[in-house]
């Protein structure tokens, strides 16, 4: 049988050779219980959003779905496995100091390390490096207007699977404090990103994406190792890359999305920035190419893709418990009047965003989710929404014209800096000494 992916396929086997005791508790050639094509099983793709059935008779996408639900991180998995000889510190500490200064300024560099900053120092040929930084400047007006009040409710649609939600459940990650904390590094993350020369080599975005995915990766090596509740059979491998790509691709999908309702088959020249800048982003995060595809229709396809053969599921236990300490956190830096007004403003956008975008509107279904929209919800909304939408398509209106361009850059770079430091400065690390294991 003729493979459709298979230098994605030998990647994916190549993890036992590197690290056996890693995953050696692991069938490559078998997929897991959450995986699934069986037209009778309910998948995680509504029939709101689309029809499951075309994406399981494309043989090429559930082949690469599959394959993509046990691809871990080749790189920063192996040195997330040093974690007994180094500890979480040390692990940061070296990695901090090899992409800000090279891995000549870390003594005695384990080769695990050296390996990782080769591929984060690498840029692969399918990326137009060209395009990179115009689809950073692109991305600045949403990171900096718009994404402060939706991110917590898209985080939250990470949550609504119980398969794709499991990782964090067992690491703890989201529960009490860390969960505020987690919700501002995501957001910090992709609003460093898109700063000037964020993604050069010692850029600070790439230092955050170096962290992002150590931190992925000790999550894996954790829950393989010491998780007492992971069922590699159920489960298959911890934060997959076919969960990475919906986070990591998200605004690309939003945009192909209108894309294809406007008839388009290829994105404009602006969106063909921010896609490549999208593309890079994701790839110093660990995807491979595969999942990062360049056409409107490759983008909602692998989206559509992932979901149609996603296992359906939603349990209380751990996906509502999720979603009820995310929606419960507190994320602003002080208790002052206009902390706590900013707060229950961003908890009502992010509330309407997740309804929106995840249950088609439905808030009766989001009540079942533990997303409740109460009378208060709906006023703040009511009454920032304007301003915020406002604002936002204003600056971006304002950009296109050359004029006004290096004006708006300037606002709105003054306005990431702001942001970042209300978002405190992220940490990017998890500790099994902290994980609950339920």
């Amino acid at each position: 049988m003729t493979s459709h992916h298979p230098e994605l396929i030998d990647r994916v086997h190549s993890q036992r050779d590197l690290q056996p005791a890693l995953y050696g508790r692991l069938d490559f050639d078998t997929p897991p219980f959450r995986f699934t094509v069986d037209p009778a099983v309910e998948s995680a793709l509504p029939s709101w959003v689309a029809d499951r059935a075309p994406y399981l008779a494309d043989e090429r996408l559930v082949e690469l779905m599959r394959t993509a639900t046990m691809l871990g991180d080749v790189v920063a998995d192996p040195y997330a496995s040093l974690v007994e000889t180094y500890g979480v510190p040390g692990l940061i500490r070296m990695l901090k100091t090899a992409c800000r200064d090279g891995i000549d300024a870390v003594p005695d560099a384990p080769a695990e390390l050296k390996d990782f900053i080769a591929v984060m120092e690498t840029v692969p040929e399918w990326v137009d490096m060209g395009l990179v930084e115009q689809g950073a400047r692109a991305s600045r007006t949403a990171a900096a207007f718009l994404s402060p009040f939706v991110t917590r409710g898209a985080f939250l649609g990470t949550f609504i699977n119980t398969y794709a939600a499991l990782p964090m459940a067992v690491t703890g990650a989201l529960s009490g404090r860390r969960a505020a904390v987690r919700v501002n590094e995501t957001t910090s993350f992709f609003a460093v990103t898109t700063l000037p020369g964020a993604l050069d080599r010692h850029g600070p975005g790439l230092e955050a994406a170096a962290m992002v995915r150590l931190m992925h990766s000790m999550v894996r090596v954790n829950a393989l190792q010491r998780g007492r509740n992971w069922d590699a059979g159920v489960y298959g491998m911890p934060i997959p890359q076919v969960d990475q790509m919906p986070a990591g691709m998200i605004n690309m999908y939003l945009i192909a999305t209108m894309a294809r309702r406007q008839g388009r088959t290829e994105f404009t020249r602006r969106e063909r920035a921010v896609l490549e800048f999208t593309r890079y982003r994701a790839y110093l995060l660990g995807l491979p190419e595969e999942l990062l595809p360049t056409t409107p229709q490759g983008v909602v396809d692998v989206f559509h893709a992932r979901a149609a053969t996603l296992r359906d599921d939603f349990t209380d236990e751990i996906s509502g418990e999720l979603v009820r300490s995310t929606m419960n956190a507190y994320l602003r830096p002080g208790h002052s009047r206009f902390d706590r007004t900013a707060d229950s403003v961003e908890r009502s956008v992010s509330k309407f965003a997740f309804v929106r975008a995840f249950c088609n509107g439905d808030e009766a279904k989001a009540a079942t989710m533990s997303v409740t929209m109460t009378v208060g919800d709906r006023v703040r909304v009511a009454l920032a929404g304007p301003f915020i939408m406002g604002r936002f398509i204003l600056i971006a209106r304002a950009y296109r014209r050359p004029a006004l361009r290096a004006l708006c850059d300037r606002y709105t770079i003054r306005t990431l800096h702001k942001r970042l430091a209300t978002y405190g400065v992220p940490e990017f690390t998890t500790d099994a000494k902290h994980y609950p294991y339920r």
